[in-house]
């Protein structure tokens, strides 16, 4: 997910991405620690994403 495609999101949308992504770490971190994960890239992925969502929501808050 590029920041440009986050951008020109509504804050609304941007609150609802950021609950799914919220969501999909916390399964993340769940399977990692019952070792069901095999990429863990996915979690890296994950972070970042939620950090784009943050960005774009303060930026928009402006």
């Amino acid at each position: 997910m590029k920041y440009t495609d986050i951008a020109t999101k509504t804050v609304e949308e941007l609150r609802a991405m950021l609950k799914e992504k919220k969501l999909e770490l916390f399964t993340l971190k769940a399977k990692q620690k019952t070792m069901q994960l095999t990429n863990t890239s996915e979690l890296r992925v994950a972070k970042k994403d939620i950090a784009r969502i943050k960005t774009a929501i303060t930026a928009a808050a402006k």
